[in-house]
């Protein structure tokens, strides 16, 4: 047995793996109040995740190997609106939104363009892609196969998240039992076909953006967790299977023992609903979640004191146990982040993980009377929200009644900011008279002509015919209960495209309206 690292704070003060109380549950065990490793950050840091998207699957393939060779341990990749909502560069209704939030990608082409020069066995990659999720995984898996990359090699994350789309985001296409469908057998293959890969990351963070409250992030998240649960499960699918590879997605927000005191909460509460409804064991019960400093509290003025909020932030992630991490760029409420911002994003959390001293112990904030309150009240508080929606019949039917307690939250935060009683540096205290801020932006126009006449050569040098038979084994089983990913695998290796695949589904389920 390999013997324990020994730590010391800079003085030489021993620091033991954790401090408690005899007869309280350390990390690594049922509840994970503590943390879900009993070595926390000791063994291995957090993953440092930072997520890019950059017009072209050539411009982010740079940023991602530039982060990499500045100690980036993960990848994650944020896409175009028209690949979210399942359409090509070509569409009509992608006019003008061509790599503007993120990459384009249309074709097994551009996948392989993001990765050139990347190990897909040696790097995790985070796709933030909900609709079109099953599409852009099997591109991944088709560009691993093609590779010669063993499935069960390729680790990674999918998020998946479709609940929370219609709840707070809007990046739906199919309605929502098709969607859930989707969700569904997106799991069934990954639990077969490869195992290492996170099939859902259930996001509350797009609702803590959209203006919800810390307790509501962590009820609204759970609620669609549960009913992801129920629905794998109804497929036939084993929770001992496929829990342990769900993950979460969550911000941390600028209240610093607050934002701790969520992630603690939340894990004990997930762990507790899953023991409580299903008998689960220890380690489908274990919440793994990724973290992403709040880009909704970036500010436009000012936008250095951005770094600071940052900091914060991401500290509260740390001390609230993520298991990996994206800090935002101080210039990303004004344009896509700079290289040199990225990097200092990159050094916020290095600093934090080799320099602070807060990986040295598990829960460091543990035991403390203030942190120990607020997190009982922050989980009895998402214990009363959960409460409720399961009596509207559990998340599908509780997406009204969520979308307006978001609204609440959101308008009331609002009114404190304009009324002065919440202080924002730089918004509404410590106002200065400041120049225009001028941040260089890509010619788009360019960009999407490049995109379109990349995706026409495609659909020139592929085979017609080969295309419609793959089209049609997907439309085949859309109508039926067959895994839709093995046909949409198949047909990705055909370069039938993003759009193509949505469009055979919408053929067949049609669009939710609302």
């Amino acid at each position: 047995m390999a013997e324990e690292r020994s730590f010391a704070t800079d003085s030489g003060i021993r620091v033991a793996r954790s401090y408690a109380p005899g007869g309280v549950p350390e990390a690594g065990e049922f509840p994970f109040t503590r943390g879900i490793y009993p070595d926390m950050y000791r063994g291995r840091v957090w993953t440092m995740r930072q997520y890019a998207g950059f017009g072209t699957a050539e411009g982010t393939n740079e940023r991602f190997r530039y982060l990499l060779d500045r100690g980036q341990t993960g990848l994650s990749v944020a896409f175009d609106l028209p690949t979210q909502m399942g359409y090509d560069s070509d569409a009509s209704m992608a006019v003008g939104e061509v790599g503007r939030v993120g990459v384009a990608i249309d074709s097994l082409e551009d996948m392989r363009a993001l990765f050139r020069g990347i190990r897909l066995d040696e790097v995790s990659t985070s796709m933030t892609i909900n609709s079109t999720a099953a599409i852009l995984l099997a591109l991944y898996v088709a560009l691993g196969d093609e590779r010669g990359v063993p499935r069960a090699r390729l680790s990674g994350t999918v998020q998946n998240d479709v609940l929370k789309e219609y709840i707070a985001r809007g990046t739906y296409i199919y309605p929502v039992r098709h969607s859930l469908r989707l969700v569904a057998d997106v799991m069934g293959f990954c639990a077969r076909e490869v195992p290492r890969w996170n099939p859902i990351s259930i996001s509350g963070y797009h609702i803590r953006e959209a203006g919800s409250t810390a307790p509501q992030e962590i009820a609204f998240t759970f609620a669609n967790g549960l009913s992801y649960v129920r629905g794998a499960m109804a497929a036939g699918l084993d929770l001992e299977t496929f829990g342990p590879r769900l993950s979460f997605f969550f911000a941390a927000h600028n209240d610093l023992l607050e934002e701790v005191a969520k992630f603690r909460a939340a894990r004990r509460l997930w762990a507790s609903l899953l023991r409580e409804r299903y008998g689960a064991s220890d380690a489908a019960c274990r919440l793994r979640f990724h973290t992403q400093t709040g880009g909704s509290l970036l500010t436009a003025q000012q936008p250095i004191n951005n770094v600071v909020r940052v900091t914060v932030q991401a500290l509260a992630a740390v001390l609230g146990g993520t298991q990996s991490l994206h800090t935002n760029g101080y210039d990303e409420a004004l344009a896509l982040p700079t290289e040199e911002s990225a990097r200092l994003a990159l050094r916020t959390q290095q600093i934090l993980a080799d320099e602070s001293g807060v990986a040295r112990t598990v829960d460091p904030l543990g035991g403390s009377w203030y942190v120990e309150a607020l997190t009982d009240a922050v989980e009895a508080r998402a214990r009363e929200y959960l409460g409720h929606i399961e009596e509207l019949g559990g998340a599908e039917r509780a997406i009204d009644y969520m979308q307006e307690e978001i609204h609440r939250s959101a308008y009331a935060f609002q009114r404190e900011v304009e009324s002065g009683e919440r202080l924002v540096v730089g918004v509404n205290e410590h106002v200065e008279q400041e120049g225009p801020v001028r941040i260089g932006q890509p010619d788009y126009s360019a960009l999407e002509r490049d995109q379109v006449a990349k995706l026409t050569e495609v659909r020139r040098a592929r085979d017609d015919a080969a295309v419609r038979t793959a089209l049609g084994a997907i439309r085949e089983a859309a109508q039926g209960e067959a895994n839709l990913m093995p046909p949409i695998v198949e047909a990705v290796k055909r370069s039938v495209t993003l759009g193509e695949v949505s469009d055979a589904l919408r053929e067949i389920w049609g669009t939710y309206d609302g």
